[in-house]
Parts: C-alpha cells; structure tokens; sequence
C-alpha cells in the first residue's frame, strides 16, 4: 500500500471535520448570535435546533477525525448540511450583493457532501478505529 493510499484518509477525514469541528466550537462561543441569525432566517425551535447543530457539528466531527463510526458521522453530516444548505445559503432569493458569496458557501455546501459520500462509500480508510480489531 502506497504512502498517498495509506494515509490519504485519515488526512482527508481530518482536513474535511476540522470545518465542522470549528463551526460548531464557535457557535458555542457566540450562542447569542447564531441563535439570533437562526431565528432571523425562520428556523422554527431555533435554540433546540442550534443545540442539535452544536451536537452534529462537533459530534460528527469528531468521529470523522478519530475514523470512529465514520460512515454514520458523514452521513450525520450529509443530512444535516441539505437543509442548512437550502436555508443559510439560497443564494437565488438574497440580494444582489449576497449572490455571489451566497453562491460560493452553496457550492461549498455541495463539496462537502460529496466528501461525506465518499466517507458513507468507501469508510474510513486504513487508520481508524473503525478498523482497528
């Protein structure tokens, strides 16, 4: 097995948790005002839903970083991210001046969930507990 085939996972799972692990992290420090950006959207239950997020987002993370149950991480994640993506990032119902960051955080959404089907698909590679015996 290849250097690049051998570790290439368990960096890949670490480079894509460690958006999920920080997102979540600062939503802890800053509750008040994801709760309040939450709310402005419409979120229904927003401070339940916030808590549910803070959960996937870190939860998930770390089971993608240590290769733990990692395919039900990513699929965690994979759900989650669909109606965030919808929601937080409908880059064709925001003004003018929205469109195009709107546009790079959807299509960074759908980049993402490619990575956590890749992760459903293939696991977590050779360094994970996943597979260790």
């Amino acid at each position: 097995m290849s250097g690049v085939t051998q570790f290439a996972p368990l960096i890949g799972r670490i480079l894509v948790a460690a958006i999920f692990l920080w997102s979540g992290i600062g939503k802890i420090g800053g509750f008040a005002g994801t709760l309040g950006y939450m709310q402005s959207k419409g979120v229904p239950m927003a401070e339940i839903a916030l808590v549910v997020t803070i959960l996937v987002e870190i939860g998930a993370a770390l089971m993608l970083i240590v290769g733990w149950k990692a395919r039900l991480g990513a699929a965690a994640l994979l759900i989650w991210m669909i109606p965030v993506t919808l929601v937080f990032h409908a880059f064709w119902a925001v003004p003018p001046d929205q469109v195009q960051m709107q546009t790079i955080q959807f299509f960074k959404n759908l980049g993402l969930m490619g990575a956590m089907l890749l992760i459903v698909g293939f696991g977590s590679g050779p360094y994970s507990l996943d597979t260790r015996r």
